[in-house]
């Protein structure tokens, strides 16, 4: 049997001029408690024993309970409390604080000047529903809490913390302001599902000391810095959540491995997917649309697995650089104004069932011998240069197709390009050119419809290619200028115009089928055409002989948002 107790400022029959008067009452009884609270402010400290339930008679705000100094609600044991607001003033203190047993909030509103606005202890459970909490954070330590349908404006410092093992659920709830995170969870779990979070100073979401993090069907914008973090061995799920307008849309460094599926990143003014340090992920089914710099980055030994992903605008599509790995399997990127695929400095990846359209170039390589690139299954359309390595790096392409563009496939300085079953269709300058002391070797090779050669080597170049067939190519089936070398075995030219061979005397042709004619003698390549720089790769311009490279040293630059200390 439930006790019942009203309470009046203005006094009644059988009422408590105060809430204090009235818990005392109840605890003196010993018995299960309901007091009812009349409108007004209640200058007071609640401090609550055993199975309680506080209500505000006339609904959500019309009960104001405050103090100046200390903390304004403190319970044990059972206790409920309905539309009450609670109001504290004392930085140094929680506004509430559960000490033990379980403290649910209903239609109530917790206002904190900053520090610690709700608290659940150890041990304790703590559920919050439908509820307001304004500049205070609302701390987790070693406890268990459900938050449904509420509302975190403006907090102080983190909106909400988990820590030191509690578990916690956060669901159809909307976070913003927060200086530092939305929701931090440190060595503890939590799940947050069908939440907004808007105007974090920090990551909106954020996992770190070994943390599991559960994310689903969120909506995060405005972020200045991650819309979702994990770091220090964390780990979790991120699903159909949506990122807009944050520095890196989902980031993971430090050991961290999230597995994230079905999401979209908008407009990320960095990266839309960032893995550095060590992190690993599996990024599944995402939508990087727009990302100002780079859609998907990998860095610092950080080593993605990306499946079935969908770039789109932006910048740059994939880079992986400063001794980052990845592998990458069903991606599409299209309209950049950059590189679909950069590997850089030291850095490996491994791409299989690419897609690229429209794009400056398609893939790019640069570094020392170290940095590797191997492609299967790969289609470029519209590219301006489908694949190009420079420096030392090494490129392999299995099943690779390049349509409509400047050139096909090209290498320079000291780098090697490995060909197996490609195919170059329909290009304005070139097949496959090499160029600097860069190697080729090419196996099955086929070039069609090239307005220049089929296959070009310059300088000191020395290409290999075996059982490749050169047609249509107006300019020559193979162009071989300077001091390049090499050797053509069992290749076919087919055609009715041009030379199949321009031939500088350093080439070895061996069993060539072709009724064009070869033509020997020493060919040089004229620097006449004006030189091109842009910010991608090298730029190819009129027929290969005849024509000058020339490429900038820019560099992607990443910048990743330190945490802020230890606040909870």
């Amino acid at each position: 049997m439930v006790a019942r107790y009203v309470v009046s400022p203005h006094g009644g029959r059988r009422a408590h001029p105060d809430i204090t008067s009235a818990l005392r009452a109840a605890a003196a009884r010993g018995r299960a408690a309901l007091i009812e609270i009349a409108p007004g402010t209640y200058e007071e400290s609640l401090v609550v024993r055993g199975e309680v339930r506080l209500v505000a008679i006339d609904g959500p705000g019309s009960v104001v309970v405050s103090l100046l100094r200390g903390t304004v609600l403190e319970t044990s044991g059972s206790v409920q409390v309905d539309g009450l607001v609670l109001t504290g003033r004392d930085t140094e203190a929680d506004t509430v604080t559960c000490l033990a047993g379980t403290l649910t909030l209903d239609r109530a509103e917790v206002r904190t000047p900053g520090g610690v606005g709700t608290h659940a202890r150890p041990n304790t459970h703590v559920t919050l529903r439908d509820s307001v909490l304004l500049h205070g954070r609302t701390l987790f330590t070693a406890s268990a809490g459900l938050i449904e349908r509420c509302r975190f404006t403006d907090a102080a410092d983190n909106a909400i913390a988990v820590i030191e093992g509690a578990r916690v659920a956060v669901r159809g709830s909307r976070i913003e302001g927060s200086r530092i995170h939305g929701v931090r969870v440190c060595d503890a779990r939590a799940e947050v599902t069908g939440c907004e979070l808007t105007g974090t100073g920090n990551a909106a979401l954020t996992a770190d000391t070994r943390a599991e993090l559960t994310v689903a069907d969120c909506a995060i914008t405005a972020v200045h810095a991650e819309g979702i973090m994990f770091v220090e061995q964390s780990r979790g799920s991120v699903d159909r959540t949506r990122v807009t307008d944050a520095r890196h849309g989902i980031a993971a460094a430090s050991g961290a491995n999230p597995v994230v599926r079905g999401c979209t990143l908008a407009d990320c003014h960095d990266s839309g997917i960032n893995v550095q340090t060590s992190a690993r992920g599996t990024f599944e089914g995402c939508h990087i649309v727009r990302a100002g710099n780079v859609a998907v980055f990998s860095a610092n030994g950080g080593t993605p697995e990306v499946r079935d992903c969908h770039i789109s605008g932006g910048n740059v599509g994939i880079a992986v650089t400063e001794g980052g790995r990845g592998r990458f399997t069903g991606i599409r990127v299209e309209d950049l104004p950059n590189s679909a695929l950069r590997v850089w400095n030291g850095s490996g990846g491994v791409f299989t069932d690419v897609r690229v359209d429209r794009c400056t170039l398609g893939l790019d390589t640069k570094g020392d011998g170290g940095t590797t690139a191997d492609l299967t299954d790969t289609v470029f359309r519209d590219i301006e240069t489908a694949v190009t390595a420079l420096g030392q790096s090494r490129v392999t392409l299995r099943k690779t197709v390049a349509e409509r563009g400047a050139v096909g496939f090209a290498a320079a300085d000291e780098a090697q390009l490995l060909l197996y079953d490609c195919d170059v269709r329909a290009v304005s300058v070139g097949g496959a050119v090499v160029f600097g002391k860069a190697k080729l070797l090419a196996r099955n090779l086929t070039v069609t419809g090239s307005e220049g050669t089929g296959l070009t080597g310059s300088e000191s170049g020395y290409l290999d290619v075996t059982a490749s067939e050169f047609t249509d190519c107006a300019s020559a089936g193979a162009a071989f200028a300077d001091r390049s070398a090499g050797r053509l075995v069992d290749c076919a030219v087919n055609g009715t115009e041009g030379p199949a061979v321009m031939h500088n005397g350093r080439v070895e042709l061996v069993g060539l089928r072709t009724s064009l004619p070869v033509v020997r003698g020493t060919i040089r390549t004229e620097e006449q055409t004006p030189a091109v720089v842009n910010n991608h790769g090298p730029v190819i311009t009129g027929p290969v002989i005849n024509s000058q490279f020339a490429w900038s040293n820019d560099n992607v630059t990443q910048n990743q948002t330190p945490e802020d200390g230890p606040t909870p």
